[in-house]
Formats: structure tokens, C-alpha cells, sequence
């Protein structure tokens, strides 16, 4: 193309070929291949950053999720944690899939069960085996954001059920429980990660 410099889109044109060239200034000890693929990533990163303000600049706001769906819900079924028995994390120490045979309704999420027992614990105390903040991941409360749990990836701490989005989150919430439990609680309720009443 015309008027462009060498390795010069004409994104970096419209969108301020100066920033474009000082990212890439910063880049030049790096190795050629590994110097592309960043160049690539400074692109993308300007690109969301203009569109981001035009949005505000139009008036507009980004519809945004502000919160993981409510106690994990699944989308086509509507079954709080995906269908997973709450009980069974505590009973059996894994999760496990409920039946649609032995369902109970509670704080506008359905639940399924094992069997009639854990359903009966459930309806006397469902406050102790539901999952903390809704089913939001605890470490990222802890962090001032808001995850989906996995319900595969958990922790019974003080006889509570926390969910966590990844592994790593549940090492780091279990190693800095200290800090991050209070934490968590401080920011489920800004980030909607409360059961409803």
C-alpha cells in the first residue's frame, strides 16, 4: 500500500502509527518470531482500547455479566450447580450428578439429589450445604472479581462449600485462607456473588 512504512498497517495509520512504533522500539532485542507475535499483541491490545472508547465516547455501556450465573445454573437445564447433588460434596467428598426424579426448588435455583436422604438434609439445612457466594469462585472474590465456580474444583473449609474457577485458585485460597476468606465475604456482595432471599 501507499505511504505506508515497512511492517505498517493501515490500522497503525488511523489509529496512531506513533504508539504503534514505540511499542515496537521496545521490542527490538527480542527474536524475530517471538518480536511478531508481540507486535500482533500490541495491535490487538490498541484495537480493543479504541473501541472501548468509542463505546464511552457514543454514551453507550458495554452490557457486561457482572456476575457468574446464580449457583452455577446450567443454561439449558436451568439445575443449580449443573446438576451436581450439593450433599454429596460433603457426603461422598466428590461431586456427583443428581436425578431430575428428586428435585427441590430453593432461593429461585433448582437443585437435583442422589437419593431421598441427601434431599432430606438439604430441605432441613440447605444454608450449610450450598455453596459460598452463590457459586462464585472464592479465590477470585478474594481478588475483587467474580467467576464461575467449578464444581469440580472445590474446598469444605469450616463445614462450608467454596467452589473455585481453576486448581491454581483453590491452592492460593487454601494457603491464604487468613486473608482471603475475609476478603471474599467483603466483595460478594459488590459483585453479586450472594444468594438471593
Amino acid at each position: 500500500m501507499l505511504g505506508l512504512q515497512d511492517g505498517e498497517s493501515p490500522a497503525d495509520r488511523k489509529f496512531g502509527s506513533e504508539s504503534m512504533r514505540e511499542c515496537r522500539r521496545n521490542l527490538t532485542k527480542l527474536r524475530p518470531e517471538l518480536r511478531k507475535f508481540l507486535v500482533a499483541g500490541c495491535r490487538q491490545v490498541r484495537l480493543a482500547l479504541v473501541t472501548f472508547a468509542i463505546v464511552l465516547g457514543a454514551g453507550g455501556v458495554m452490557p457486561l455479566q457482572a456476575r457468574p450465573a446464580y449457583f452455577l445454573a446450567d443454561p439449558v437445564t436451568g439445575y443449580a450447580l449443573g446438576g451436581y447433588d450439593p450433599v454429596a460434596f460433603f457426603v461422598d467428598r466428590r461431586p456427583r450428578m443428581g436425578t431430575p426424579k428428586l428435585e427441590y426448588a430453593w432461593r429461585g435455583a433448582r437443585w437435583l439429589f442422589l437419593n431421598e436422604g441427601n434431599r432430606a438434609a438439604f430441605e432441613r439445612s440447605p444454608e450449610v450445604y450450598a455453596p459460598q457466594f452463590a457459586g462464585c469462585g472464592a479465590y477470585a472474590l478474594a481478588e475483587g472479581y467474580a467467576t464461575a465456580g467449578n464444581p469440580s474444583i472445590f474446598a469444605i473449609i469450616d463445614n462450608r462449600l467454596y467452589f473455585f474457577h481453576t486448581a491454581v485458585n483453590r491452592f492460593l485460597f487454601l494457603v491464604e485462607r487468613e486473608t482471603a476468606l475475609p476478603d471474599a465475604q467483603a466483595n460478594a456482595a459488590k459483585t453479586g456473588c450472594q444468594p438471593r432471599k
